[in-house]
């Protein structure tokens, strides 16, 4: 299952950057993940500040 980014994302790109696919990239207010991309390794969940990724 993808991961996915709630409301709660501040839009640091903290997460675009630890991304090892390339799967997450800014959206208009929020980033966003590509779930067809997202290999579910999760580390972009573990270095957001906010709490705003989980698991779909």
């Amino acid at each position: 299952m993808a991961y996915v980014i709630s409301d709660e994302c501040i839009s640091c790109g903290t997460c675009e950057g630890e991304c090892p696919v390339g799967a997450i990239s800014a959206g208009d207010d929020k980033y966003v993940i590509d779930a067809d991309s997202c290999i579910d390794c999760g580390t972009c969940a573990g270095v957001c500040p906010s709490g705003a990724i989980s698991q779909e």
